[in-house]
């Protein structure tokens, strides 16, 4: 049974929270789909609640935010020596989307605002062959973003990636780091929700375009089962 911790670095907006819930409720149902016995504890920076000892916590996902991971909230630089200190014990460690890039900037990555705007929407990303922890050739998941990791750190090896996204999902050297920048734990609902959301500040043919994708079978299950598996599989084999 894994027992993992869930970093909440945003939240979502109040008027949509009662029908699609939170992100760590999102990443809940997303986890225990594949393990209905994974225990699930959440640290939310927006309530306040200390970041946790890397050295006390068996795995941790950190979620997606509005913020850039470049902004320099007083927030940040303490979840990058957290992150910089979990990936040195080998703690099992998952980062999505705002995660994902704050991974990849706490370890030498660079992140931008991207010059090809924002990505939302159903996204299709090319699996790197035989990475070990995603299987098949391509995965669809929907996107919601306009920063991305430009430059991958030395430690990362790519095995998610388009055109929009040359570094979509790393897999790190020290064996217990995934990261992506889509959202497994989207269903089609929120993922809505995030083209409603672009409504005004993101040109009208691409949130049409979005919109009109989220139509087409995304792999949702494919990727948030091996999430899980990867988080439970280093926590099981005790590889920290």
């Amino acid at each position: 049974m894994a027992r993992i911790t869930i970093i909440e670095t945003g939240q979502v907006p109040q008027k949509y929270r009662e029908q699609h819930g939170s992100f760590p409720d999102m990443f809940a149902r997303m986890l225990r789909a594949e393990d209905p016995t994974a225990t699930i504890e959440v640290v939310s920076i927006p309530k306040g609640d200390a970041l946790p000892d890397p050295g006390q916590i068996e795995a941790v996902l950190i979620t997606g935010a509005a913020a850039g991971v470049y902004d320099g909230l007083d927030w940040i630089a303490p979840l990058e020596n957290f992150v910089r200190t979990a990936y040195a014990n080998k703690t099992p460690m998952v980062g999505i989307c705002f995660g994902h890039q704050l991974i990849a900037q706490a370890l030498g990555g660079t992140v931008q605002k991207s010059a090809k705007g924002w990505g939302i929407g159903r996204h299709v990303y090319q699996v790197l062959p035989e990475n070990g922890v995603i299987e098949g050739e391509a995965v669809a998941i929907a996107a919601s973003h306009q920063d991305q990791v430009i430059e991958a750190p030395n430690d990362a090896l790519t095995i998610l990636y388009s055109e929009f996204t040359p570094h979509a999902g790393l897999l790190y050297a020290n064996g217990a780091t995934l990261t992506v920048q889509p959202h497994p734990e989207f269903d089609t609902g929120f993922a809505e929700v995030c083209c409603e959301l672009r409504d005004g500040n993101a040109p009208k043919d691409v949130v049409a375009t979005a919109r009109a994708s989220l139509a087409e079978p995304m792999d949702n299950a494919k990727l948030g089962g091996a999430i899980t598996r990867f988080l439970a599989r280093r926590t099981a084999q005790g590889e920290r």
